[in-house]
């Protein structure tokens, strides 16, 4: 009997131990799971968090928008390629001290910018405009002889401007006007007008600015035919009017990036205290006092700003224009600004369209330095926008640049002016015409 009965305690025990040993593994499981629910990571203080833009909120950016340098190649396109060697080479993360051009803050100017062997890239001509060809085959050449210099456009004894206005105006703009050697009328025009220089008042605030005037010019392009020699005629017009630029560079449509990148340089020379710049073309009309106010407008705010802020030495870097975003290279062989895709692949930065842009002069110098880790492209616009998305800006959109025009019904409508800083495409007879009515505009406007 008794041994029967330890028989039958045997099994009992051998029958519940898994009950035992499972219900024991479902107490665990269940502990484990309130444990990881209920528990909380302690708090880190956050002692400093970079302002910005975020998608989670507006005051507070959670990383960077993306990277200062392009360290990704885009294979097969020839400008991608050789910009790859340089956004390597000047990468300070990668390079630390060594990233620094020697000629970075060197007033010299002689020196071209590094060019090394890796550069010389295949790229296919066959096909490709002959304009294409030429910019490629000079493209990595930037150091053009001066034929004409002004040494003292920017002093304030080199311009005859209205005697009404203020003896010492706050507000220095120095015109940057790129022309063409034939182009004697369009210059001429510009200078009985918008581009006067000399003290101007504004248009409602009186102080205007103190302004001063040069023309951008090459010299005449030999492969388009034929040309009368116009250089006596040329030294005749500087001799009177001592406004005139000129490089020893071909003076073509894909040139013209050279006029921005030698302009720069020259203005680190020559005038290097102008408060702000005006980059346009020759066919352009401004309104010049209406400039000055915008311009005074900003010049105190900035200066407001500085005062309120303690930061005597902050830098204004303002560029002003018609904003031209998410552009993409021209495809189409037969335009004028095409671009094939064995040359650049990608898109285009924010540019201000062609026609007239102005920025401080502050962000010139910048330019003027900036520009040599930047290899030269066939449009300047985009060259520009190119430059100053390097500098981790990017330029303002100002609907008073009317860079394609005004509606047809409202381009002799002297009224519809009242809110234009700039028009574009206007001959030197429509540029006078117009100046003379807008100096008179009916009170009702």
């Amino acid at each position: 009997m008794g041994r029967c009965c330890k028989c039958n305690g045997r099994l009992l025990c051998m029958c519940l131990l898994p009950c035992m040993m499972t219900g024991h593994l479902l107490i665990y499981i269940t502990v484990s799971i309130f444990v990881t629910i209920s528990y909380a990571p302690p708090k880190i203080t956050i002692h400093y968090v970079a302002p910005g833009i975020s998608a989670n909120t507006s005051a507070m950016a959670s990383h960077p928008q993306g990277p200062f340098w392009n360290l990704r190649l885009e294979d097969g396109a020839l400008w991608n390629q050789l910009q790859h060697v340089w956004d390597r080479r000047y990468n300070p993360i990668l390079r630390g001290n060594a990233s620094r051009t020697p000629d970075e803050d060197s007033e010299d100017d002689s020196v071209d910018s590094e060019l090394c062997p890796s550069c010389d890239v295949a790229f296919d001509l066959s096909g490709v405009p002959e304009q294409m060809k030429a910019f490629v085959r000079s493209m990595h050449y930037r150091r053009y002889p001066l034929l004409i210099d002004q040494p003292d456009a920017c002093s304030s004894n080199s311009s005859s401007g209205s005697r009404s206005a203020p003896e010492v105006p706050p507000l220095t703009l120095l015109m940057a006007i790129k022309s063409q050697v034939g182009n004697f009328e369009n210059r001429q025009a510009i200078r009985e007008t918008w581009g006067r220089s000399g003290a101007i008042p504004g248009e409602v605030l009186r102080r205007g600015g103190l302004v001063h005037r040069v023309f951008l010019l090459g010299r005449q392009d030999s492969s388009t035919g034929p040309h009368p020699d116009l250089k006596n005629l040329l030294e005749l017009e500087n001799h009177k009017y001592g406004d005139i630029l000129q490089w020893d560079f071909r003076d073509t449509f894909f040139n013209l990036t050279l006029k921005d990148l030698l302009f720069w340089q020259w203005l680190r020379r020559r005038c290097p205290a102008a408060t702000f710049v005006f980059k346009g073309d020759d066919d352009v009309f401004v309104r010049t006092d209406a400039l000055l106010d915008f311009l005074n407008r900003r010049w105190d705010e900035h200066n407001l700003l500085r005062a309120y802020t303690n930061q005597s030495q902050a830098a204004l870097d303002l560029i002003v224009g018609d904003v031209i975003y998410n552009a993409a290279p021209n495809r189409e062989p037969s335009t004028k600004y095409f671009v094939p895709d064995s040359f650049y692949k990608g898109g285009y930065p924010p540019y201000a369209g062609g026609g007239g842009v102005v920025y401080s002069g502050s962000l010139a110098l910048r330019l003027a330095r900036v520009s040599r880790r930047v290899r030269l492209f066939p449009i300047d616009d985009v060259f520009l926008g190119m430059c100053l998305h390097r500098l981790g800006l990017s330029p303002s959109h100002h609907p008073g640049f009317m860079t394609f025009d005004l509606p047809e019904a409202d381009r002799w409508n002297t009224c519809a002016y009242k809110q234009v800083l700039l028009v574009h495409r206007r001959t030197p007879k429509e540029v006078l015409t117009l100046w003379k009515q807008l100096q008179s505009l009916p009170g009702g406007c």
